[in-house]
């Protein structure tokens, strides 16, 4: 005998797919972020030089593209540590040059612990609050665009304050990006986790990377 699933079961399984999305991006997310701070630690040791963080930024956003490609395949975890891999040890050259600071250290635990504080409260309410997000993507985008024009104008203008202002920009469109990507994975917008990772890693990338430049614009003299 044929039935058809009943709208209580089907909302049942949707309900199980996406806790399952949910719970193997942020196991994936937590080991990567651990494989990062492991290739971090071992470019410092190896005093990498600022060329050589250039070169695995660049080999990031080319491998960036590869995993997007390969996520729906068995390589897609591979593709995913080598990315995240080169991003950490990027992070070399200025983390050495902030703990050669007096109170450098300080401030790498200050980025790291404010960037956590961020990531688990703007995840926790868009968990707990089930709101979708996704009316927030096209003035995300526009702001990224801009604050990616205004990164590469400030490298010929190198204006303190311009560099100040792309900072804090970057920090809360990122934030916003948290509310974004973790609504499209409650919502079903994103299934596949191994992309949806990826996603999260970068806005947690950035908002290190800028809460750490805004410290040490504030803090660099103390």
């Amino acid at each position: 005998m044929s039935y058809r699933e009943s709208p209580v079961l089907g909302t049942a399984s949707r309900s199980i797919e996406i806790n399952k999305v949910l719970r193997n991006t942020y196991f994936l997310l937590a080991m990567t972020l651990a494989f990062s701070a492991v290739t971090a630690g071992i470019a410092m040791a190896m005093n990498m030089p600022p060329m050589m963080a250039i070169v695995c930024f660049v080999a990031g956003f080319i491998m960036l593209f590869i995993v997007n490609k390969k996520a729906d395949t068995a390589s897609g975890i591979f593709w995913v540590f080598g990315f995240t891999g080169v991003m950490g040890a990027s992070l070399g050259p200025m983390l050495s040059m902030y703990a050669g600071l007096a109170n450098g250290p300080t401030m790498i635990m200050q980025a790291l612990g404010g960037t956590a504080l961020i990531f688990f409260s703007l995840s926790a309410y868009a968990l707990t609050t089930r709101k979708d997000f996704s009316f927030m993507g096209g003035f995300l985008m526009v702001g990224l665009v801009v604050a990616v024009v205004a990164m590469i104008a400030n490298i010929f203008l190198a204006i303190p304050a311009l560099s100040l202002a792309i900072s804090a920009a970057v920090i809360l469109i990122m934030s916003g990006l948290i509310l974004f990507d973790t609504s499209r994975i409650i919502h079903g917008g994103e299934t596949n986790y191994i992309r949806a990772t990826v996603g999260l890693y970068l806005n947690v990338f950035n908002i290190f990377v800028n809460l750490l430049s805004l410290l040490g614009i504030f803090g660099g003299d103390d």
